[in-house]
C-alpha cells in the first residue's frame, strides 16, 4: 500500500478554515480529510503556538477555534525541531520553522497561501510547496494509486 502523504499546513491554512462559513472550502477538506486520516499532518510545537495566537487575534469563533486546536493537538505527527536545523530562507523567521518542520519530519508538501514561499520556487529539497487545491488534487491521486493497489 502507498504511505499516506505527509504534510506541514501553514498557519494561514488554519485561518482560512476557521473562518470560512463555505462547508465545500479547500482548506476546510484540508481539515476533514485530516479528520479521516487520509494524510499525515505535521506540527511542531513553534508552529502550534503560531496556529492558537493567530486564532485568537482573528475575529474566529470560539467554537471554531476549540475544534481547530482540537486537531492540532490529537491529530499530528508531532516534530522536534532544534534551533540550529532552522535555516534562513524567508523574510519572515516563522516560515523558515514551517520548512524546518517539513524537512524534520520528512514532508512531502507544505501547503501555504503565503507568497512568502514564492521564492522558493515550489520546491525546496524535494518538499513540493503548493496551496490546498494543488494539495488536495495529490491527496485523490494518492487516494487512487492506494485504491489500485489494494484490487491488484
Amino acid at each position: 500500500m502507498t504511505d499516506l502523504l505527509r504534510a506541514v499546513l501553514d498557519t494561514n491554512v488554519f485561518i482560512s478554515a476557521a473562518l470560512s462559513t463555505n462547508p465545500n472550502s479547500p482548506t476546510r477538506e484540508l481539515l476533514v480529510r485530516l479528520q479521516k486520516e487520509q494524510y499525515v499532518l505535521l506540527m511542531c510545537d513553534t508552529l502550534a503556538d503560531e496556529i492558537a495566537e493567530k486564532l485568537e487575534d482573528r475575529d474566529v469563533t470560539q467554537e471554531r477555534i476549540i475544534e481547530v486546536l482540537t486537531i492540532i493537538e490529537k491529530l499530528p505527527d508531532w516534530v522536534v525541531v532544534p534551533p540550529e536545523k532552522i535555516e534562513s530562507l524567508l523574510p519572515d523567521p516563522d516560515d523558515d520553522v514551517i520548512v524546518a518542520c517539513a524537512i524534520e519530519g520528512r514532508a512531502n508538501y507544505i501547503v501555504t497561501y503565503d507568497p512568502h514561499f514564492d521564492s522558493l520556487g515550489g520546491e525546496y529539497r524535494g518538499i513540493k510547496i503548493v496551496k490546498a487545491i494543488p494539495f488536495l488534487e495529490a491527496l485523490r491521486e494518492n487516494e487512487n494509486k492506494n485504491k489500485k493497489e489494494t484490487s491488484d
